[in-house]
């Protein structure tokens, strides 16, 4: 055979061997992932509350099958036992929520690869009371001055560090108990409103101006608590400063993933819809290496 040939043929065979490999490895990645046993805990911003379609396994959890846990399941293959619940706090991972609906920490295990959670935001009812009590201020107010800082000064930020962080705390190490081989990410929340006041939001966002930055801090405040709590308990914080911002309540439809207050396309306001869910759970994939 010519030698021309014999490289051709030698080139091939290369090629065909590489491609085969990179088969075997993409092959053997995906079932590395398809055979995790995934844990999904966490509150209405886990359960994908107001997306639809609607979990019919459990109506009174508002949980969501196109929710973040869902989504990583669905890419990676993972077994997802899903027991997130709308409304739920940290005190629910051990106690239970509602009549019939164990704690959460009861789907966890020995033999639990993964688990995913957003908890810490309806401990003290801190966003709802915030958000409740600066849409009403703002709305008196006609959009103006900061009469909900100027009502509330650090309350709400007092109640994080003196009961939500030390809960937080606590439900991270009885899931680490729980699941001890497991690998266990919480999940910051992603930003509600911008970094400044956008007058052409009040009709969705009624906050006045000058409460706008101040519920961006509680908010900075409350992730920051999520991020030292999983440091502290050797949990993966998966940070969506960044990747969040320019997708708040205020941008406009198909680019914010939160709904806004008022005149929004989900059924529980100021919460993500499915587009954020799809994000959170793209973000969470990559911070985890799982994609």
């Amino acid at each position: 055979m010519p030698k021309h040939a014999v490289r051709r043929v030698m080139a091939a065979t290369i090629a065909a061997i590489g491609t085969l490999a990179l088969g075997l490895t993409d092959t053997t990645a995906h079932a590395a992932t398809a055979s995790l046993d995934y844990v999904a805990l966490g509150d209405s911003y886990s359960a994908g509350s107001g997306v639809l379609p609607l979990d019919p396994t459990n109506l009174l959890c508002l949980r969501s099958t196109a929710n973040y846990p869902h989504v990583i399941a669905a890419t990676t293959g993972a077994r997802l036992k899903d027991v997130t619940c709308g409304a739920a706090q940290t005190a629910h991972f051990t106690q239970a929520q509602y009549p019939g609906v164990a704690p959460q920490a009861d789907a966890l295990g020995a033999d639990t690869d993964l688990v995913t959670l957003t908890i810490g935001g309806n401990d003290n009812s801190t966003f709802i009371s915030a958000v409740t009590a600066c849409g009403s201020a703002g709305l008196l107010s006609g959009g103006k001055g900061s009469p909900c800082k100027d009502r509330h000064g650090t309350s709400f930020d007092d109640q994080i560090d003196a009961h939500t962080y030390p809960a937080l705390k606590a439900a991270l190490r009885d899931v680490r108990a729980k699941a001890p081989n497991a690998r266990v990410a919480a999940l910051g929340y992603p930003w509600i409103t911008p970094a400044t006041a956008d007058p052409s939001c009040f009709a969705k966002l009624p906050i006045a101006s000058g409460d706008i930055p101040y519920l961006r801090g509680l908010q900075a405040h409350l992730n920051a608590v999520v991020r030292r709590a999983a440091e502290e308990t050797g949990v993966t914080y998966v940070d969506f400063s960044r990747a969040s911002d320019g997708h708040d309540a205020c941008a406009p439809h198909g680019t914010r993933w939160i709904e806004p207050l008022l005149f929004g396309r989900s059924l529980v306001p100021v919460h993500p819809n499915a587009l954020g869910e799809r994000r959170m759970a793209e973000h969470t994939m990559s911070t985890l290496g799982l994609s």
